[in-house]
């Protein structure tokens, strides 16, 4: 246990003490928060190219639909469009001189009303801008209030009464219903469990890759003959796996506090005072502090997100140190940690399916999985409420990985770590397990 410690203390001091692990650990926090803020905040403040008006509309109904659109759009829209009025069989001509305007520069697009659009079924768009999605939105809103007007207007209803009738824009507020009460913030807390996944999965690759290094280092320079004279090589692997370890923990742990109180500072300057939420009030894009409103973890959660970031972390290490000492240089531990690191890299591929329905079976599968419960668990946990059972499960999944993890490490690393030249075979390694 005294030469356990040893391994332990030695690898936590040797990181911690380097001027990058505190720069890391000092800037982290601000690093995160602008990432995971700053889109939420430019989003709630960006209108788009404002060209969504400089268009030609060509307006073949015959009943004035692109007038209404045009009032539609109002004059926030960045020009107002020019309204070019048709019979059906010239609409052709009128698309021609659009797309000579378009080519021009004069006008960033055209769009064509016909009968089609009448009856509810499609409005054709060309133009600069067709790939701007919020320009697209606007256009398509103002379509759909026009031709809503021009429905109501023929059933005999005042002018005066359409735009209270079409004016609608509800925003809906999700609250989360679960066996210990009502949770506000549906969409913050899918955004909370991205940012929690996205951030253990960071830390599982950066800090894997750190033991995977280390164990080549000291490989290559022969320091690995040393220690293992006095140290077992199991001591050494699991020494190595719990130092690093510890100072991946102390990283997230100082960056979560962090976090918070930068946050608590941060947040209230985006709440929905501001024009992020005035901009959600309307049914527009929510600001950074409506989007952060009501995200909150019960202790029992953060417990579990614990858990499951240290017995991930375990199993990671205990791969990557596995790599390391079959492998003798950089260029070879690209391609043989490649099996390790697609195992990390299918947890989050499955992000955002598991953000769509984070109670879905594909979901719940991937939970008992140990090379992906990790990462997936963690991100049903921040988004949803999850059974205890399946909590419980999925840790007895991930600890019984972690236990064939070091099993079949600790075989790898006694004999790989003394070995030189070429990389072992397949069966090489399946006699090093069996032997060892």
């Amino acid at each position: 246990m005294g030469k356990l410690l040893a391994v332990i203390r030695r690898e936590y001091l040797e990181r911690v003490r380097t001027k990058w692990f505190l720069i890391a650990t000092l800037f982290g926090p601000l690093f995160f928060l602008a990432i995971s803020l700053l889109p939420i905040w430019l989003a709630s403040r960006d209108e788009g190219t404002r060209e969504a008006g400089n268009v030609v509309v060509i307006d073949a109904t015959g009943n004035g639909l692109a007038a209404r659109l045009v009032e539609a759009l109002g004059d926030s829209a960045g020009g107002r469009p020019e309204i070019v009025t048709v019979a059906a069989d010239r609409i052709a001509a009128a698309e021609s001189s659009a797309t000579a305007a378009v080519r021009a520069k004069r006008r960033v697009g055209y769009l064509v009303l016909d009968s089609a659009t009448l009856a509810g079924e499609r409005a054709r768009y060309a133009g600069r801008n067709a790939q701007t999605l919020t320009d697209m939105q606007r256009l398509g809103r103002a379509i759909d209030r026009a031709v809503l007007a021009a429905r109501l207007e023929g059933t005999g209803i005042a002018p005066a009464r359409l735009d209270s009738l079409t004016s609608i824009d509800v925003r809906l507020q999700r609250d989360e219903l679960t066996e210990t009460g009502r949770t506000k913030g549906g969409g913050s807390r899918n955004l909370a469990g991205f940012f929690v996944a996205f951030l253990l999965y960071m830390i599982l690759a950066i800090f894997g890759q750190n033991i995977l290094r280390s164990v080549i280092e000291e490989k290559s320079t022969r320091v690995a003959e040393v220690v293992v004279a006095s140290v077992k090589p199991d001591t050494l692997l699991l020494g190595k796996v719990l130092g690093v370890g510890a100072v991946a923990l102390t990283q997230v742990l100082v960056w979560g506090v962090s976090a918070l109180v930068i946050g608590s500072r941060v947040v209230p300057l985006l709440a929905p005072q501001g024009r992020g939420g005035a901009a959600a009030a309307r049914g527009g894009a929510p600001g950074a502090g409506d989007v952060l409103a009501g995200v909150s973890f019960e202790p029992g959660v953060l417990v579990a997100l614990l858990l499951f970031f240290v017995l991930g972390f375990v199993f990671f290490a205990a791969c990557y140190a596995a790599v390391g000492a079959m492998v003798n240089s950089e260029q070879e531990a690209q391609q043989a940690s490649l099996p390790v690191t697609m195992m990390l890299v299918a947890s989050a591929v499955f992000m955002q399916p598991i953000l769509l329905s984070p109670n879905g079976g594909m979901a719940r599968t991937l939970s008992f999985v140990p090379f992906t419960a990790p990462v997936v668990m963690p991100l049903r946990l921040a988004a949803t409420s999850v059974p205890a059972w399946e909590i419980a499960v999925s840790l007895a999944c991930v600890a019984a990985g972690c236990v064939a993890a070091l099993w079949f490490a600790a075989r790898i690393y006694r004999v790989g770590l003394l070995m030189y030249g070429k990389r072992p075979t397949v069966a090489e390694l399946a006699r090093w397990i069996r032997h060892a």
